[in-house]
C-alpha cells in the first residue's frame, strides 16, 4: 500500500510536469518573487489539502520545485524540512492518518480536527520557521 500511494504521489507529479502545469507553478513563482523555502511549503500545503495524503503532497511539490531548487543558493536539506512541513498542514478526514488517530483515541470527528488537525498544522508551521531561521543562519 505505501509503495503504491508514493507511486501515485510520484504520477501525479509527471502528471503536472508533463501537463505544463508544473512550468506554469514555477514561472508564476519567479514572478511572485517568493522564497522558494516558502513556495516549497506552499504547494506541499496546497496539495496536503487539496488530496489529504502527505506522501503525495511531498513528492508532488518536490517534482514541482526540482528546477528551482537546482539554480537555488539555498541549502537542499532545509528545502526538504519545508517541503515536509507543507505535506503535514491540516489533516482532515481525506487523511488515513486523521482516522488511525480518530479511532485509536475514540474521538469525535470533531475532538479529531481540534486535536489532531491543530497539532499538525502547528508542527508544519514549526517546522517552516526552523528552516526559514536556519537559512538566514546557514
Amino acid at each position: 500500500m505505501i509503495t503504491l500511494v508514493v507511486g501515485v504521489g510520484a504520477g501525479f507529479g509527471r502528471v503536472l510536469t508533463d501537463s505544463g502545469a508544473s512550468a506554469a507553478i514555477v514561472a508564476l513563482a519567479g514572478q511572485w518573487h517568493i522564497p522558494i523555502l516558502l513556495l516549497a511549503w506552499l504547494i506541499a500545503a496546497l496539495i496536503r489539502i487539496a488530496t489529504g495524503s502527505a506522501t503525495v503532497a511531498m513528492a508532488t511539490a518536490a517534482g514541482i520545485i526540482a528546477p528551482i531548487a537546482a539554480t537555488s543558493t539555498v541549502r537542499p536539506e532545509l528545502l526538504v524540512i519545508a517541503t515536509g512541513a507543507g505535506s503535514v498542514v491540516f489533516s482532515h478526514v481525506n487523511d488515513g492518518g486523521f482516522w488511525l488517530v480518530k479511532e485509536y483515541f475514540g474521538l469525535s470527528v470533531i475532538d479529531t480536527v481540534r486535536s489532531w488537525t491543530i497539532c499538525e498544522t502547528l508542527i508544519s508551521l514549526t517546522a517552516l520557521a526552523i528552516a526559514a531561521t536556519l537559512s538566514l543562519l546557514l
